[in-house]
């Protein structure tokens, strides 16, 4: 399977372009301004280093793990340093998370996979008056994350712990609409072909999804392939990482590689 992995990506490389290689305006303004923009924020500090803590605490904790698993690790007894540094997006994908949320009016955002709550803070952080809501299967996870979101005095958080099958429809059915909602959890074919089936009927011309780990096996290229295929998608960019699915009408459809 890591086998697969590398040479996925190093397909990826070969075939993605850059903002230069993008005939859509839209696709390239939004490379060159958010996707590109690696200058330094000063809201990243703060996040930044509530991460350094998380790597160096050795606290033991047992993991709940609902979903497809990790392919590092399946002791049930970790230390947090070792989830931090294994599950946690990167300081680059999380801080492009943060760009993707902060480019676009948003009254909402649902994570699912809170982890340590590190990319949740980053999606607080971009839109401070959105309503956060953030699902996690693992209750101690949660407990540090909930711990992190108090540190970095987060506000417009609300933290939901249980099973995602359970609680994501019922998120979707309290919205009245869907802006911007990152999927980050059970990572099979069938559970994200569910969460991205959940939320279309509340997704608007606006709205972005993105699903994590988009390489991650046969059966999550499989579902990207699908997800990308449906009627009603206008538009994705496939960053390898992450895959960020659009749907504005009247966009002929199109499909865009982009290195990152």
């Amino acid at each position: 399977m890591v086998f697969q992995f590398i040479a996925d990506y190093l397909k990826h490389r070969i075939t993605a372009k850059s903002r230069h290689g993008t005939h859509s305006p839209f696709v390239y303004k939004l490379t060159d301004e958010v996707i590109y923009d690696f200058s330094t924020k000063k809201v990243y500090d703060d996040i930044e280093a509530q991460r350094k803590k998380l790597l160096h605490d050795d606290k033991l904790i047992t993991v709940t793990d609902l979903g497809a698993g990790s392919h590092l690790n399946k002791n049930r007894t970790k230390k947090i340093s070792q989830i931090a540094k294994n599950a946690l997006k990167t300081p680059r994908l999380a801080q492009l998370i943060y760009r993707l949320a902060a480019n676009q009016e948003l009254n909402n955002i649902i994570e699912l996979g809170t982890c340590l709550g590190i990319t949740t803070a980053y999606l607080s952080k971009a839109q401070p008056a959105a309503d956060v809501l953030t699902i996690e299967g693992c209750p101690a996870t949660a407990a540090v994350a909930h711990q992190n979101f108090t540190a970095l005095d987060l506000e417009n958080v609300e933290l939901q712990v249980g099973n995602f099958n359970d609680l994501l429809p019922k998120a979707i059915s309290d919205a009245e609409k869907l802006d911007f909602v990152y999927i980050d959890g059970n990572h099979t074919k069938e559970a994200t072909l569910n969460y991205f089936n959940w939320c279309l009927p509340k997704i608007h011309e606006n709205s972005l999804l993105i699903f994590d780990d988009i390489y991650w096996s046969a059966g999550m290229k499989e579902a990207w392939s699908e997800i990308k295929n449906h009627p009603q998608v206008a538009l994705t960019i496939d960053l390898f990482w992450i895959g960020l699915v659009y749907f504005k009408k009247g966009q002929a459809k199109e499909h865009f590689k982009i290195k990152f």
